[in-house]
Parts: structure tokens; sequence; C-alpha cells
């Protein structure tokens, strides 16, 4: 029981449909790189937007007194 005819024909529409007519996998794989692209550029900017300022001091070490022993866990005495 091998492949018959209608197999072959099966066949050859999806190799027509794939690969025939202005490259279509290789624009699908271009749209799919823009897409990866755009979407790490909108990573990178959502990262540099929640991104502390410089100047900027956590409230527990701008705690006036405030000493490493105040900031240790209590539970380990």
């Amino acid at each position: 029981m091998g492949p018959n005819w209608q197999t072959f024909v099966i066949l050859f529409i999806l190799v027509v449909v794939l690969f025939g007519g202005k490259g279509r996998i290789s624009s699908l794989m271009g749209d799919m790189a823009n897409g990866i692209k755009s979407f790490r550029k909108g990573l990178s900017e959502e990262d540099d937007a929640s991104a502390k300022p410089a100047g900027k001091v956590d409230d527990a070490s701008a705690t006036p007194g405030a000493t490493t022993a105040d900031t240790t866990d209590k539970s380990k005495v």
C-alpha cells in the first residue's frame, strides 16, 4: 500500500502554497522578525520608564539612625 495519486496531488498543492509566488515563507519570517524586534523594543522602553531616577534613595536606607543591625531579621535572635 504505497502512496496513491491523491496523496501526490495534496503534497503538490501544499508545496505550491508554501513555496510558490513571491516567497511567502520568507515574507512570513520577515514579518515574524519585525514583530519580535518591536516586542523587544517595547520591553526595553518599559524597563527604562520604570527605572528609578539616579538620585532616588530607598526608604529603608533613608531612615535616620538606621543601621545594618536594625535591618536584620529579628527572628534569628
